[in-house]
């Protein structure tokens, strides 16, 4: 297996390690899901942020919701006591209804079975929906890159692409989820003609693989990249055709939340150096003239873990009004 990751058996990942603590978040273990497009997983998340007992395994097309959801915590809901259970989802999500709005990487027919009291009547416990980028931003900012920063934003770059905002310290977000900047335009004239043109059409792992394959190259994200290394040129011209995206975005984000860092993480955002340089100098150029210090632009400490560590910190973020930190 890769460094850092546990081995894997059919598909399916069991195992007990930790991640870098941060501040302490005081309470009992949290059953932290995630329902992504290509894999879920669920593991049980320690005060400290410490994952054990996770289980992951592919998405499946062809199972309903609720019988995928109840199948994949089975395998640690009776390793331990959980008091509640913090359920991370690609998509719109309404706070104060408890519902999935719109997750369009999710299998079909997904976003009308996921709700907090669905899951909760499922699981028997008390279930709080967050969208995915949230949780990642709130595990970045207490427990990995954006620790001892006041004001953090959280990238990710993936088979699409969110974000999450953490400012003076707190979670931003309305009634619904916000920061969706993988649903918005940089291309305004490619828009008009039907073309390819928000964030996510060009600048995501989904936009990099039709890029490669427009291209002639038949690759995945990982193989093109070592191709870049390599010094292949049409290689290079695809990649940095949709880094070009990810850095316009990255530029847009530091513009509108003017943060001391931004976190990139996700599948393409873990590609180091090769995306992070890029960025960096865009929004060096290009984003808000600080004085009092340069953004910082940084890859994610946490990896894929980011939202699962950051449902131990979401109770503590909700508890005084029942679910929001505006």
């Amino acid at each position: 297996p890769a460094p850092g990751r546990p081995p894997t058996e059919e598909g399916v990942t069991v195992a007990m390690f930790r991640r870098r603590p941060g501040a302490r978040v005081d309470g009992p273990p949290v059953l932290a899901v995630h329902l992504g497009g290509p894999r879920m997983r669920a593991v049980l998340v320690g005060p400290d942020g410490a994952l054990v007992h996770r289980h992951e395994q592919p998405t499946p097309r062809d199972v309903p919701c609720p019988d995928a959801l109840d199948g994949l915590v089975g395998h640690v809901r009776g390793l331990a006591d959980p008091a509640r259970a913090v359920v991370g989802v690609p998509g719109l999500v309404d706070y104060d209804r408890g519902r999935l709005e719109h997750a369009p990487n999710l299998p079909p027919g997904w976003a009308d079975a996921i709700s907090a009291s669905h899951f909760s009547a499922i699981l028997g416990l008390p279930v709080t929906l967050v969208n995915d980028a949230d949780l990642a931003v709130l595990g970045e900012a207490r427990f990995g890159a954006g620790r001892g920063a006041r004001d953090v934003v959280y990238m990710t770059v993936s088979t699409g692409v969110g974000a999450g905002v953490v400012l003076d310290g707190h979670l931003v977000h309305g009634r619904h989820s916000g920061a969706e900047i993988g649903h918005t335009i940089l291309d305004l004239s490619a828009h008009r003609d039907g073309r390819p043109a928000t964030v996510e059409q060009l600048g995501s792992g989904t936009a990099l693989a039709r890029a490669a394959s427009d291209a002639g190259l038949r690759l995945d994200g990982a193989a093109l990249v070592e191709r870049v290394h390599a010094g292949d040129p049409t290689a290079r011209t695809v990649w940095d055709g949709v880094v070009a995206a990810v850095a316009a975005s990255a530029v847009n984000l530091a513009h509108l939340f003017t943060p001391g860092v931004i976190v990139v993480g996700g599948g393409v955002g873990r590609t180091g150096d090769i995306l992070l340089e890029p960025v960096r100098a865009a929004v060096a150029e290009q984003g808000p003239p600080v004085r009092s210090g340069a953004i910082a632009v940084v890859g994610a400490d946490l990896g894929d873990d980011a939202g699962l560590v950051g449902a131990a910190a979401w109770p503590a973020t909700s508890a005084d009004d029942g679910g929001s930190d505006r």
